[in-house]
């Protein structure tokens, strides 16, 4: 499976029994977007290894390329785009190659995209990852009513490396931030039961999986929408007292939710001092233009209480520039609001607009060059603040999950700290002494060396 890199149990209906493919049935599936939709891609690719077909890379190779898409913002979208037509491109080059593109961008504009691209084989959205079998073959099946959220029963087969994996807990989202498009692709929030997963926790464990990533698109929901208001913190101590994973790492939280029972809950030694939540900006009035709540006074305070609660806690946010209405005031707030909160990991989104969104009414009166030129201030204030939180590490002797091999120099395997989520934050190359394999998959190593983001080390005696 290729990566391109930003519950319920299943109703018995929706389990389909289906012939194996001949020897010779092979597939390529991309994936875009998110961690989220990687675990969906994860699960498609479960189910057609199950069904026999064999996974390949190169998709100028493949009797079937399948595409699963991101459509959240105009940036993903031009992405899905791209890669719809070089799928075709290499259909027109072996005529008997399928094309499937599922996921959110097929989800939401999927009668638009079968107009435009008639070649391609099949379109299928959020609720029928579990049918990729039947969508890759045509046939015909009763569409799911909700977005598709697997069980632990689930196949899947993991594309990250052997070391640590996403645990996907959720799906859906009930809040109505007025730039966000995902509820009304993924509908409401709905959470898995935790029984479910904590069976896929052990069963990844036995696997070899050291680090569970939960990821959902609000982790701190979790629990609310059946009426728990501190499932989440329940879930971490859960998780922390199960045998098998060093590390538990929570992903994708929002402020009003953090809770004293989930900071409390964060101190396990077992769960990571890392907690990412998407403030998104620090003005009040243009907050309230987005539906969110939590102004810039605010947010500090509640990082401040973060901080103090769990000493050496990494914060991870997110923010968006150019958001209609910001003028050069409100974005002024936005970089002393940066200043003051010295994030540990920081990204910054030009703000799309969203066709069906609540905010999509207001126009999009900030010129797209005014965007990036915001998103590369705030970034330029990052980097400084970040780099001097690299260099605060050097002497120091973290436990690092190593991951494999780095491409390039020769003798260097990369890993990564409790206080650096996979894919979005840096790494730590440490020089090799030896077969990495023969070592713990989570090592001591000093810290000798640091970049903007990344740090360097060896590993200790």
């Amino acid at each position: 499976m290729i990566t391109r890199k930003q519950n319920v149990r299943r109703a018995p209906e929706r389990t389909t029994a289906v012939l194996p493919p001949r020897p010779a049935d092979t597939v390529a599936l991309i994936t875009f977007g998110c961690a989220k939709n990687l675990v969906d891609s994860e699960v498609m690719a479960g189910v057609l290894s199950r069904a026999g077909y064999r996974a390949v890379a190169d998709p100028s190779r493949a009797d079937v390329i399948v595409l699963n898409t991101c459509g959240f913002i105009a940036p993903a979208k031009e992405e899905a785009e791209r890669a719809i037509q070089n799928a075709l491109a290499f259909k027109r080059r072996r005529p008997t190659t399928k094309v499937v593109v599922a996921g959110c961008y097929s989800e939401r504009y999927g009668s638009a995209l079968a107009a435009r691209y008639p070649e391609v084989d099949a379109f299928t959205g959020v609720k029928d990852f579990d049918r990729i079998v039947a969508s890759v073959r045509g046939e015909s099946f009763r569409q799911a009513r909700r977005t598709f959220l697997y069980d632990h029963e689930t196949p899947r087969a993991l594309s990250t490396p052997s070391t640590w994996a996403y645990i996907k807990i959720s799906e859906g989202c009930s809040h109505r931030c007025t730039f966000c498009s995902i509820p009304m692709i993924k509908g409401p929030y709905r959470s898995r039961p935790v029984s479910s997963i904590l069976e896929e926790a052990r069963g990844l464990a036995a696997r070899g999986i050291r680090e569970v990533d939960l990821i959902s698109q609000d982790s701190t929901y979790f629990g609310r929408d059946q009426g728990r208001s501190d499932g989440l913190a329940a879930l971490l101590v859960r998780l922390a007292n199960l045998e098998g994973p060093a590390w538990v790492r929570l992903l994708y939280g929002y402020p009003e939710e953090v809770t004293p029972a989930l900071l409390e809950a964060m101190c396990h030694p077992k769960v990571c001092r890392y907690l990412d939540i998407p403030f998104q900006h620090a003005d009040a009035s243009l907050l309230r233009r987005m539906n969110r709540s939590m102004d810039g006074d605010r947010a500090l305070k509640l990082v401040e209480k973060i901080r103090t609660k769990i000493p050496g806690i990494a914060v991870r946010t997110s923010l968006i520039v150019g958001f209609p209405g910001e003028s050069r005031a409100e974005f002024g707030r936005l970089k002393s609001f940066v200043r003051k909160a010295r994030f540990e990991h920081l990204g910054v989104f030009t703000y799309s607009r969203e066709d069906g969104t609540d905010a999509y009414r207001l126009g999009d009166p900030v010129p797209q060059r005014t965007k990036v030129k915001r998103r590369e201030e705030i970034m330029a204030i990052q980097a400084d603040i970040s780099a001097g939180k690299m260099r605060s590490y050097i002497g120091q002797t973290p436990d690092v999950l190593l991951e494999g091999p780095a491409a390039a120099p020769a003798g260097v395997v990369i890993g990564r700290t409790r206080f650096q989520a996979p894919e979005v934050d840096g790494v730590v190359f440490v020089q090799r002494a030896g077969s990495v394999e023969a070592g713990p998959p989570i090592r001591k190593v000093e810290i000798t060396a640091s970049g903007i983001y990344d740090l360097y080390g060896r590993f200790k005696p």
